[in-house]
């Protein structure tokens, strides 16, 4: 028996290595040396055989073992069977024999679909090239990345991939960076962002692990960056209170002192026709102060003193404070009220200082217009027991690699910014319960929306009316 059981498991491993019929040969000739055996025997022989190959494999290897193992076991009961039966008992017995590899072969299979639907649904797209380089597997979030159907796309390899008709450009050069990054360097990971905006992670298993195939995946994963990038911001943040606290009782105190022994000068200044001197200084400690100022504003955690105010009301007066400064500049500045009275429960002067920075700033980026006119367009609705309020700009807008930096603490794009003002206008809406998102592509403006909770039972009174400034 011991024998047997040895050149079973040697034939059976070298069949399964192979994977050729010519090793099937060896089944027929075992089938025949196992005519003295019971049914249930020579299946408990099989079973035993390949608790030592598994034993000796990798799990995603095993679910493809198995049903190729099935096939030597069949080909070895045809030559067994070929000898006569002599009872009905063990006719019997060998008919529950095929009966459960049958059902085995049929477990393995139900296992192998799971497993593929559970790949089909992953919310990563993931794809699998086979040794040769061609596509054999992809799934619904992968085709969905590439905008191609997945009956088009299995078959493919990575220059029929590049050179097909759906494939759009933008897409193309994803992939072809991706080849670049990750397949010349063996890289596992590497990270790149869509035209959308979005962040990818690509992830590739290479062949060792896979018997020459390459698994690829595609996670989105800006959710993550969000999240993290809010705490690297928090960081910054406490990092830039200390930084201010220090800065304004070692500046704040000498520019005062300063300020005060120029404005004594001031008469001599006049006598002696240099008054613009003084003027100068006067306004460089003034600029200083400002930006200490600014500084102190965006470390200070102060909790906002709130009251009630409608939404209409409050964009009423962001409009009229900043009309003129519009006009000035040539801009079409209307507000667009929503049709009810939206009541929030906010800090008006930090709220106000919010939407003042913003506008200030479409106004900043209209300038840079040429040849159309500038327009900001404000307005606010109510979604979810929440108002919100937008102001979009017909600027000259901006890239994804501004947009990701854009509430830093000290990035700014402006000669003369010091990179705080968007800084504050984050932390003011958070510690009101809110969040600010922005949008902006180049050559199409800008857009701030601003998301604040309503004030709880707040009675919401009907409106209509449209305001232009021009």
């Amino acid at each position: 028996m011991h024998d047997i059981q040895r050149e079973y498991l040697m034939q059976l491993s070298a069949y399964m290595q192979n994977e050729n019929e010519s090793y099937l040969d060896s089944a027929a000739q075992l089938g025949k040396q196992l005519q003295g055996m019971k049914p249930e025997e020579m299946l408990s022989l099989h079973v035993e055989c390949m608790k030592i190959i598994i034993a000796n494999s990798d799990p995603a290897e095993a679910v493809h073992l198995y049903p190729v193992s099935f096939v030597f076991l069949m080909e070895a009961m045809v030559s067994y069977r070929m000898a006569p039966v002599d009872n009905n008992e063990q006719q019997k017995m060998f008919e529950e024999m095929r009966r459960l590899i049958f059902k085995s072969q049929h477990s393995v299979q139900s296992v192998k679909n799971k497993y593929e639907n559970i790949m089909q649904h992953m919310d990563s797209g993931i794809a699998i090239f086979d040794r040769n380089g061609y596509l054999s597997f992809v799934n619904i979030e992968m085709s969905k990345l590439l905008k191609i159907p997945r009956r088009l796309l299995v078959g493919c390899n990575l220059k029929s991939l590049l050179l097909h008709p759906g494939l759009k450009r933008s897409t193309r050069k994803m992939i072809l960076d991706v080849y670049k990054h990750m397949w010349h360097n063996r890289l596992p990971f590497h990270e790149i962002m869509s035209p959308e905006g979005a962040h990818l992670l690509v992830s590739a298993t290479y062949g060792e692990e896979l018997n020459g195939d390459m698994l690829i995946s595609v996670k989105d994963v800006t959710e993550f960056k969000r999240i993290e990038q809010t705490a690297y911001q928090n960081d910054k943040l406490a990092m830039l209170g200390k930084i201010s606290a220090a800065i304004a009782h070692e500046i704040r105190n000498p520019l005062t002192s300063i300020r005060g022994f120029i404005q004594l000068l001031h008469k001599d200044l006049v006598k002696l026709n240099k008054q613009q001197y003084g003027d100068i200084i006067l306004s460089e400690i003034d600029r200083a102060n400002n930006i200490i100022h600014e500084f102190l504003n965006s470390s200070k955690p102060t909790s906002p003193v709130k009251q009630d105010v409608t939404v209409n009301s409050l964009l009423r007066e962001i409009v009229l404070l900043s009309e003129s400064e519009a006009m000035l500049k040539g801009c079409i500045l209307e507000n667009v009220p929503s049709r009810h009275d939206l009541h929030l429960w906010v800090d008006v002067k930090q709220i106000k200082q919010v939407l003042l920075n913003i506008v200030k700033n479409a106004l900043d980026a209209i300038s840079y217009n040429i040849g159309k006119p500038g327009k900001i367009k404000i307005q606010s609705r109510a979604s979810d027991q929440a108002a919100i309020i937008s102001i979009k700009d017909n600027g000259p807008g901006m890239d994804q690699k501004t947009l990701a930096k854009l509430f830093e603490p000290f990035f700014t794009t402006k000669e003369s910014g010091t990179g705080l003002g968007l800084s504050v206008c984050y932390r003011i809406i958070r510690n009101h319960g809110g969040a600010i998102h922005v949008t902006s592509s180049l050559g199409e403006g800008t857009e701030f929306i601003i998301k604040l909770p309503m004030k709880e039972s707040a009675p919401i009174q009907e409106k209509h009316r449209k305001v232009f400034v021009q």
